[in-house]
């Protein structure tokens, strides 16, 4: 088994290390992405690593890792994530580690303090849990960036490995510890006839949790239950205030 962990932590410096990529969309301004986080908001993040490449197209989508903000925590400072790395397992970082990446905030709605606390705790009494570095599998799947997988298989192979669940894709956490507390991001809903009071025609919808490991960083974007915060709004935009370039000039 020594030689796999070798091959294991070669293949994940290999697949984690950043690439100087031109970014798609400008980043998020670090003051105010701070000033509009709140405890229990899940941070996405456009990633410039190898691995980003694949799960961005794995998922269909821009989002390629995702954090819990806990806010204080620790001794990562006053402004703190959760984070499953490949690398460096469960861990506490401060935000400032996306300055200059392209951010998203999915903030769940209607949480009280207990739950808030509870979802901190679940992620917290993680912290030190590391990836199986020894399934290989759950890594080279990787090296290729665009796999040619049909559309239907790509969130399955998201959540191939082994049987303990992976951490390949940092969403599992943060999806384990809302469903620790029954806060739903995408079930599957079923729909069924009822018969309540009389009414023949009336139908009821059943929710069922989908397995954690299927989830993706995209999920809580799309999610109906997350409302999706933008610094620059929250931070008091005013359009009158943005200084445009002379027309003319622009066109010279």
């Amino acid at each position: 088994m020594f030689i796999f962990d070798i091959v294991g932590h070669a293949l994940a410096d290999f697949l984690t290390k950043e690439r100087d990529i031109g970014a798609a969309s400008p980043p998020t301004p670090p003051d105010a992405l701070i000033a509009a986080l709140r405890p229990g908001d899940v941070l996405l993040v456009d990633g410039k690593a190898r691995i980003s490449s694949a799960i961005k197209y794995l998922s269909q989508s821009t989002w390629s890792h995702a954090a819990l903000y806990v806010g204080p925590s620790g001794g990562c400072g006053a402004h703190c994530v959760i984070e499953a790395d490949l690398v460096g397992g469960v861990r506490r970082v401060g935000v400032e580690r996306y300055a200059g990446f392209h951010t998203r905030i999915c903030r769940p709605v209607g949480l009280s303090e207990d739950d808030r606390e509870a979802l901190i705790d679940f992620a917290e009494a993680r912290l030190g849990d590391r990836y199986d570095l020894r399934n290989v599998f759950d890594l080279a799947r990787y090296l290729m960036p665009n796999p040619p997988i049909p559309s239907r298989w790509r969130r399955r192979m998201l959540a191939l490995g082994s049987g303990d669940p992976t951490r390949a894709i940092c969403s599992t956490l943060i999806a384990q510890a809302f469903q620790s507390i029954q806060y739903p991001i995408l079930p599957d809903i079923e729909r069924v006839r009822t018969n309540h009071d009389g009414c023949e025609e009336c139908v009821e919808e059943i929710a069922h949790i989908r397995h954690y490991s299927l989830f993706t960083p995209r999920d809580f974007d799309v999610s109906p239950f997350f409302q999706i915060v933008k610094p620059t709004l929250e931070s008091g935009f005013n359009f009158k205030a943005v200084q445009w370039a002379d027309v003319r000039e622009t066109i010279e």
